[in-house]
């Protein structure tokens, strides 16, 4: 028999897909859907964005790029660091990547060896350990509630130390599943944290631009040892472009600059293109997060009507974390039962949390407010019958 990878073959799904195809084969049965599982806006890329693409395709040969991404875009993106977060960044710190996906890995295979312990806060986002995994990185998930505002602290990564060194830490502000951000004065404790313990902080920084009471801050604020992710895919509404950068210490330039050389040549070019325009569209953007806003305020009057009552504070992102013990011990099976009942897709926490997630479900809130609405009423409707 020939061989296939134990390790390839230990990586379990990924949920939120398989709640997407459901959902998706339910449509195409001519069903009603409310789609609120996957984390994708419900808007198209900026007019300007489309308008360069569009330009390019007629116009530029779209051959490869350099592994880094092409000058304009580097220094494009050091003048949001400066404009946004007035934070100065040079251009050549700048890495276009593949998605935040491909960041990711060219993250993890330049900052750890196999072997080494890299935490992260559960309920997170699962492609962190899944990739971490693949790599042969042991994933280290520190058990946040909600006290922590599931959030990593000194606390937890002093109890998770007391099992092994760890080399790194993955911290998402916003969060994906929970929306939720670090405080201040907690990102600049876990930042100093990392510097005199030595672990390397990876900051994922892709809902930035999408909060709703206060910005989000960057790591880069608390330390120049860190390595930012962020991606076109959430704010600029370009998931399907994929595209994402990273900000790089100095240490790790090179080292990366070969990882995507071989690993993926270069980022798109057409979709590099695209995003040097979106850069410029805020004022569209902007629009955007304040539909997210509208859909947030309409969920978080609702659905504790419909039985969602214990729901984490969702400072940014466009997600809502709800728990649900109250109503089952099985989120996977709930899941399944809300879409067949009611036509709502929404995600179990399993995908987020692999001890506690059987007790949590995920609701995405990127689509329009009218899907919000109505998945909103036939959920309360459901509970009331």
């Amino acid at each position: 028999m020939l061989k296939v990878s134990r390790r390839a073959l230990d990586i379990p799904p990924f949920f939120v897909m398989e709640v997407m195809r459901a959902a998706n084969e339910r449509e195409a049965a001519k069903k009603a859907v409310y789609h609120m599982e996957v984390g994708q806006p419900g808007t198209s890329a900026p007019e300007a964005a489309l308008r360069a693409a569009e330009t390019a395709l007629r116009d530029e040969r779209l051959g490869y790029t350099d592994a880094l991404g092409v000058p304009k875009i580097r220094e494009a993106i050091a003048q949001r660091y400066q404009d946004y977060y007035g934070l100065t960044v040079a251009p050549e710190q700048i890495v276009a990547t593949t998605g935040s996906s491909g960041a990711f890995v060219l993250a993890f295979l330049a900052a750890f060896d196999p072997g080494d312990r890299v935490a992260l806060a559960a309920p997170g986002y699962p492609c962190y350990r899944n990739i971490l995994s693949a790599l042969g990185i042991e994933p280290v998930l520190l058990p946040a509630t909600l006290s922590d505002r599931y959030q990593p602290t000194p606390a937890l990564l002093d109890k998770a130390r007391e099992e092994g060194p760890l080399a790194g830490l993955i911290v998402a502000s916003p969060s994906n599943p929970t929306g939720t951000m670090l405080e201040t004065q907690a990102f600049r404790e876990l930042a100093a944290y990392c510097e005199v313990n030595d672990i390397r902080l990876i900051s994922d920084e892709i809902y930035h631009g999408i909060t709703y009471d206060r910005d989000a801050d960057s790591a880069l604020s608390f330390t120049k040892n860190a390595v930012v992710i962020n991606s076109f895919s959430k704010y600029f509404s370009m998931t399907g472009w994929r595209l994402g950068w990273m900000v790089v210490p100095t240490d790790l330039i090179r080292v990366i600059e070969s990882l995507g050389q071989n690993l993926y040549i270069s980022p798109p070019t057409l979709s590099q293109i695209a995003a040097i325009a979106a850069l410029d569209c805020t004022e569209e953007l902007d629009h955007n997060v304040v539909q997210y806003a509208r859909n947030r305020e309409l969920l978080l009057e609702a659905l504790p009507k419909a039985g969602f009552e214990s729901i984490a504070p969702a400072d940014g992102a466009f997600y809502l974390y709800a728990d649900v013990s109250h109503m089952t011990n099985d989120s996977d099976a709930f899941c399944r039962t809300v879409l067949a009942k009611t036509g709502v897709a929404i995600t179990p926490g399993i995908d987020f949390d692999p001890d506690r997630g059987n007790r949590f479900v995920r609701f995405s809130f990127a689509g329009t407010t009218e899907t919000m609405a109505s998945a909103a009423q036939v959920l309360q409707s459901w509970r009331e019958g």
